[in-house]
């Protein structure tokens, strides 16, 4: 059996990188593919900040039921806006080579962080580790696209907007004037690239499976089994982070309060043959170490 795998994808800038770089590759592996782009709410609503359209998946909803319904074969998706829980018969197939998973801050020119500055955010995440280290700054929302984003930083009056290292590289937009946010833990499987297909698609399960890279695979999944235990159907500000080196993982967990003043983070290395429950085992650690109660505070915050 050949078939043309049709890709479904976001219609940003972004999104479509992402998906010719899928379709590249499975092409180079002598597959045909198509490439059909559909807009999600998340882009099209922009004056909310995610936490507050309560949607699960935002920014795949739409492309879980362009496969379900059989107008696409496949999607692409930044594996960081994908829901720990995916639709019935949609699976993962594929999780690629993974980019810097660092934020970094775009400014305008020079910034003294001793200054009561501006900074821009759409994330609870990135928000909540900003106050924490800078208690007197101001964090105002950010939405939008890449470079959307980027534009409306341009044309205000902040001092600097947070982003993904990752998405501006990918396409060509990462200005001089950043500063990489080494201390800020990233939010699960940033930086990483994911493909969903239909679990009885036999056809495009064998071709996307080609693609995956087993490193990211393996701490992507732990980093998504911790924000999955830890979440429990609630936004919240979560970071986490695994890397392997040489025969070991090394994992580092955060939540956040809201206002950023109250920090719980785990930290763990392991070797790569016992990382199997590391995410889970990670987050009922902070659980039972104060994180339940933070997460009762947080969901009764943003309902």
């Amino acid at each position: 059996m050949s078939k043309i795998i049709r890709i479904g994808t976001r219609d940003s800038e972004l999104a479509l990188w992402q998906a010719h770089k899928v379709k590249g590759q499975l092409e180079t592996l002598g597959y045909q593919t198509e490439l059909i782009a559909v807009k999600s709410t998340g882009d099209l609503v922009l004056d909310q900040p995610l936490y507050e359209l309560g949607i699960t998946g935002i920014f795949t909803k739409t492309l879980d039921i362009a496969m379900l319904n059989g107008s696409v074969d496949i999607a692409v998706h930044s594996m960081k806006d994908v829901p720990t829980a995916l639709p019935k018969g949609i699976v993962q197939t594929a999780v690629l080579e993974r980019a810097s998973s660092k934020d970094i801050l775009v400014t305008k020119g020079t910034v003294s962080f001793k200054n009561s500055n501006t900074i821009a955010t759409g994330s609870l995440r990135r928000k909540a580790q900003w106050l924490h280290k800078y208690p007197n700054h101001k964090v105002v929302g950010l939405r939008g696209n890449v470079n959307t984003r980027l534009q409306k930083l341009d044309d205000s009056s902040w001092q600097g907007a947070i982003f993904a290292k990752a998405g501006l590289h990918r396409i060509d937009v990462l200005p001089k004037d950043h500063i990489d946010l080494d201390w800020m833990v990233p939010a699960p499987a940033q930086g990483a690239m994911v493909v969903v297909a239909l679990e009885n698609d036999s056809y495009c399960l064998e071709a996307t499976s080609k693609l995956n890279v087993p490193n990211a695979e393996i701490c992507t999944r732990i980093e998504r089994a911790f924000l999955r235990v830890l979440e429990g159907g609630c936004t919240a500000p979560i970071g986490a982070i695994a890397e392997i080196v040489g025969e070991q993982v090394n994992f580092r967990g955060v939540l956040f309060s809201l206002d950023g003043k109250k920090k719980l983070e785990v930290s763990r290395t392991v070797s790569t043959k016992d990382c199997l429950k590391l995410g889970e085992e990670c987050a009922q650690e902070l659980l039972e170490h104060g994180g339940k109660e933070l997460m009762e505070i947080i969901k009764s915050s943003t309902l």
